[in-house]
């Protein structure tokens, strides 16, 4: 089911009403998050009235997403959220890639590509998987085709 993305009004700061109505939930829940998610954390004005800003909306949307949507513990989104905050997820070992020969493919400035296959054939891993299907290459050549139409049009369009 897809939801239609939520337009946050241009105002420097929300009251926990419209926050509430802009995310979908009641305010206890916002309450809740703000002691579970310390990213989550709205300014308080002279009254003990929570004012929350643009950014604060977009995190408890972000929140609810990974709660209602994607199915995430409070836990997991909070892991996922911190890792969000760091520039992605945690770094893991590189697994070995394949090694290939390298092969000379046209650009979309070349003259005269040719779409038949090269003589003789390209081998493009050295190990024995290929990491493409061959759904994947024909996919790969009808994007080719259409990317060499687009630069004949570009090269025939007048100035």
């Amino acid at each position: 089911m897809a939801q239609e993305p939520v337009v946050i009004p241009e105002k420097i700061y929300f009251k926990i009403g419209e926050v509430c109505e802009l995310v979908g939930v009641q305010a206890h829940v916002l309450r809740y998050w703000e002691t579970e998610f310390s990213m989550l954390s709205p300014q308080k004005n002279k009254s003990g009235q929570r004012s929350y800003r643009r950014r604060d909306v977009e995190i408890a949307l972000r929140i609810k997403q990974l709660l209602y949507n994607e199915m995430f513990t409070i836990a997991g989104a909070k892991k996922k959220l911190l890792a969000d905050q760091r520039g992605g997820t945690k770094p893991r070992a590189p697994s070995p890639q394949p090694t290939y020969n390298r092969v000379e493919a046209p650009t979309l400035f070349d003259t005269g590509f040719d779409l038949e296959p090269p003589s003789p054939p390209v081998h493009l891993p050295t190990n024995a998987h290929t990491p493409y299907s061959s759904d994947q290459r024909d996919a790969i050549k009808k994007v080719a085709v259409q990317l060499l139409e687009l630069r004949d049009m570009l090269k025939t369009r007048p100035v």
